[in-house]
């Protein structure tokens, strides 16, 4: 008798052992792995941090604990969609927040919308994913539709640039923003020399940027991420091009200057999703407790934090685990107040937050040279 009891006090107890908490999900995609890692270590940790955050406010949902579920892309728009899928099958992931890049965006996009899962972008900023009208979709940057203007008023009015060569990167993110840029430029009266893409993964561009030296241009302008664009820089200071430089946010991430050099980064311009987060009174307190965990701020930190925090409360306000619940929350949202501002959404799911940052690179680090609110 003594041994059957004691096997089925051990039995019960392995079971016990084996149950766990419900949980509730909230999936993130970006390029954990590979040449933009740095972009999406810096988004994870806002994330976590964001969580971390959340949850001393108290229980987001009573009963349950929240995970954050953290997939690489690798930058790679098919395995983008593997990822999404797999967010989509997992009954326990009631939103997502993803990914970096616009090419891998916009195709997930159309896995959660299938879903009818809640899909905030923080940073994939390509103006075409929020016209595909998916219901789902929510982003809280300004779009390259602003950014591209920005770029091009800048270069003009404040670098004088009248003849400009225009590169980008061939992906969803760098041909949206160039022709927006290269739009905007002709309309202000700007002469094109030419405009030509590159390959990412790519890491000799003399033969394009010889071409360009020839042309003589006042001032060539990237849309791309920052490897392909730290090799561009490198590579026009070692031609001995003069023409100024000019990308979009992609270019946005400390070790540019590293890779480039700081004596070829130097004088570099970009141009950035918002202004400088550092002067929000909002975003102190983020701040120092990023920066107190982690170290340096990254570019896409705070959006990623902005993001999280977003969604957190649309499921804490939903107060169940129920992926409808969680996107009615949202859709009857007026207004959040962030650390980056006060969002509100029009009807295709993005922010009426529209301000544009300059950057420029000086004594290698990024210094905020203006806001533009196009």
């Amino acid at each position: 008798m003594k041994k059957l009891f004691l096997f089925l006090f051990v039995v019960a107890s392995m079971a016990g052992c084996g149950k766990s908490e419900p949980v509730i999900k909230v999936g993130f995609v970006a390029p954990l792995t590979g040449d933009q890692a740095a972009h999406g270590l810096d988004m994870k940790q806002g994330a976590e941090l964001a969580l971390e955050d959340a949850l001393k406010v108290g229980p987001i949902v009573p009963g349950y604990t929240i995970e954050l579920l953290a997939l690489d892309d690798a930058r790679n728009p098919a395995q983008a969609v593997s990822a999404a899928k797999r967010l989509a099958a997992d009954p326990d992931v009631l939103a997502v927040i993803g990914h970096l890049n616009s090419s891998c965006t916009k195709p997930a996009s159309a896995i959660y919308h299938e879903a009818r899962m809640l899909h905030v972008s923080p940073v994939s900023s390509n103006p075409d994913i929020s016209r595909q009208g998916f219901d789902t979709f929510y982003r809280i940057c300004p779009t390259d539709d602003l950014q591209g203007p920005a770029a091009a008023g800048f270069a003009m009015k404040k670098l004088g640039a009248k003849k400009i060569f225009v590169l980008d990167d061939l992906t969803t993110y760098g041909r949206g923003l160039s022709n927006e840029f290269e739009q905007s430029a002709k309309k202000m009266g700007a002469e094109i020399l030419g405009h030509e893409g590159i390959t990412q993964g790519e890491k000799d561009f003399s033969p394009v940027l010889t071409k360009i030296k020839g042309l003589q241009p006042d001032l060539i302008f990237f849309a791309g991420m920052y490897p392909e664009g730290a090799l561009l820089i490198q590579q026009r200071a070692k031609l001995g091009i003069t023409a100024k430089f000019l990308g979009g946010d992609g270019l946005y991430e400390q070790s540019l200057i590293q890779l480039a050099t700081p004596q070829a980064a130097e004088g570099v311009y970009l141009t950035a999703l918002g202004g400088d987060v550092r002067l929000l009174p909002s975003a102190q307190a983020f701040i120092q407790a990023y920066e107190k965990k982690y170290g340096h701020l990254g570019a896409y930190s705070s959006y990623m934090y902005e993001a999280t925090r977003l969604v957190l409360e649309m499921i804490r306000t939903a107060g169940v685990k129920d992926r409808a619940a969680v996107l009615e929350a949202m859709k009857k949202l007026k207004e959040y107040p962030g650390i980056l501002g006060t969002h509100t959404f029009d009807e295709k799911g993005d922010t009426r937050l529209r301000t544009i940052g300059i950057y420029t690179v000086s004594e290698g680090k990024f210094k905020f040279v203006e806001a533009v609110n196009p």
